[in-house]
């Protein structure tokens, strides 16, 4: 276990581990609660690791579930990804395509294939029938695959909510140079320093990717009250000063309004945060509802053809 009782003026020297806040407070950096390795749990032969769930970590309210496929390479004549039609019901799929290509198709008449860099969003709401495959072409010549996808809840109010997809390529995204250009914020969602995601939020959900040279630091909004997700895909980093490396999920305390990072090799870690949601969760394979009645008029509805008209 990484030694957590950091003094923050070494780490951040000209801001001391400190800021003024309102009224002349001082708002000190979020500290690390827990890391939480990612488990291994393949998928026929997708490499896949999960930090969340995970053992003493059952959600982050609303972050639910995150698998990491890959980092893997594809031989010529594959046969790609395995996530034919399946539905979805009281929830948001973000998936961050950061090597290969994803191609998507759902029953709303969406159809998409992001490349590298690139994110899609999905609000499943009331019912949606996808399928996320690989493209002909990445199962014709094969090659890099890295892909992530995180389940983010919604409340009670909007999880009958109308279905709606977005696809974002890579240079649909804004990146926020840092740190000398040693930190690129890619931000997805929510807005940052006078910059908006190009994802406007059904609940407000902040969502960036950060790309770090070794040496790069940056402070991050962690707004109180909010919860937190940060996650480590590649490269090793110390996150309010505990040492944090790939494949890792850093729970934070609600200790402060930001969190600062350092990168101590090249990496990639996906940031976020968001309200807490509160309300009871109940799930169900493809399903995120409040109750085990809601749940069962879920999979009769996905039975009856209530889903729209599944992809093919």
């Amino acid at each position: 276990m990484p030694n957590l009782n950091v003094d923050m003026a070494r780490l951040f020297p000209i801001r001391s581990g400190r800021r003024p806040g309102k009224g002349g407070q001082h708002m000190p950096y979020r500290t690390v609660k827990a890391l939480h390795a990612a488990r291994r749990d393949d998928i026929a032969d997708l490499i896949t690791r999960r930090p969340l769930p995970g053992p003493g970590l059952p959600q982050m309210d609303p972050f639910l579930f995150l698998n990491h496929h890959g980092p893997q390479t594809y031989r010529p004549g594959n046969r790609g990804l395995p996530f034919g039609p399946h539905p979805h019901r009281g929830f948001e799929t973000v998936t961050f395509i950061l090597d290969g290509s994803l191609a998507h198709s759902d029953s709303g008449g969406n159809e998409s294939v992001i490349e590298a860099g690139g994110v899609q969003w999905m609000t499943a709401g009331s019912g949606l029938v996808h399928a996320e495959l690989s493209p002909e072409s990445f199962k014709r010549s094969g090659g890099a695959l890295e892909i992530l996808q995180l389940w983010v809840n919604l409340p009670s109010r909007l999880k009958m909510t109308p279905p709606r997809y977005s696809g974002l390529q890579r240079n649909a995204i804004p990146a926020l140079a840092r740190d000398d250009g040693r930190v690129t914020v890619n931000l997805i969602a929510g807005a940052l320093d006078g910059a908006t995601g190009p994802i406007v939020s059904t609940t407000g959900v902040f969502m960036a990717t950060v790309e770090a040279a070794a040496g790069g630091r940056v402070v991050l909004p962690a707004p109180a009250g909010r919860s937190v997700f940060l996650y480590v895909v590649r490269g090793e980093y110390r996150i309010a000063g505990a040492d944090c490396g790939a494949f890792r999920l850093a729970e934070l305390n609600g200790d402060g309004d930001e969190v600062a990072i350092e990168a101590e090799s090249d990496g990639v870690l996906l940031f976020g945060h968001a309200d807490p949601i509160g309300e009871p969760v109940v799930a169900h394979g493809p399903f995120v509802m409040n109750t085990r009645e809601e749940i069962q008029r879920a999979i009769l509805d996905y039975q009856e053809g209530r889903f729209d008209t599944p992809v093919g």
